[in-house]
């Protein structure tokens, strides 16, 4: 009999909802309110938000960063300064090919980062060398960092001021609960720039 036939799908099913839901549960909630006022300041103050992650930590990026272009920004006056490294192929190949991938966002934000500028890294493990990188060098520069992290965090998730940390030794449930996070900032900076 095959794997599939022994399998209790509902069951697992079930177990993977109870991983997300309870990681939600433990997730520090006055993180996002640290974060969601961090963003708010850069709104006003006219600032760059950077955004990157590998893999699944990239398409995630990429999402944050079309949320803060069009879903946040769209119809307003004023709108949310923001970028994703993950997004520009050609440049990132470039600097994987000629200097190292460990440098393919540090090399870009040293193109533009400004100091008070927000730089957002998305590693789920915590330790993939390019975001700490680009991390560090943010820090030097004076932007204001924030990590995405899951598992137990690694090394983002005390290299920068602001960890949201997805508490839970799962890579996909990680993935998830930072796509919630990314929803939830957009749904609270909509109502908030609207009001």
């Amino acid at each position: 009999m095959s794997e599939m036939n022994t399998l209790n799908i509902g069951h697992e099913v079930e177990q993977f909802f109870s991983k997300v839901i309870d990681t939600l549960h433990r997730l520090e909630r006055q993180n996002l309110i640290r974060l969601t006022d961090i963003l708010l300041k850069a709104y006003r103050n006219e600032r760059t938000v950077f955004v990157f992650g590998n893999g699944g930590s990239a398409s995630t990026a990429s999402h944050l960063c079309g949320d803060f272009i069009k879903g946040i920004s769209f119809d307003l006056d004023k709108r949310f300064k923001a970028v994703c490294l993950n997004d520009n192929i050609p440049a990132l190949m470039a600097i994987a090919n000629d200097i190292s991938y460990d440098d393919i966002f540090v090399e870009q934000l040293k193109n533009y980062l400004k100091k008070d500028d927000v730089v957002i890294g998305i590693s789920c493990s915590g330790n993939s060398n390019n975001v700490i990188k680009a991390l560090e060098y943010a820090n030097k520069t004076g932007a204001v960092t924030v990590a995405f992290c899951g598992f137990n965090g690694g090394r983002i998730k005390d290299l920068t001021h602001l960890a949201i940390h997805a508490d839970i030794n799962d890579m996909e449930v990680s993935e998830d609960i930072h796509l919630i996070v990314a929803h939830c900032l957009k749904q609270i900076l909509i109502k908030i720039l609207r009001s």
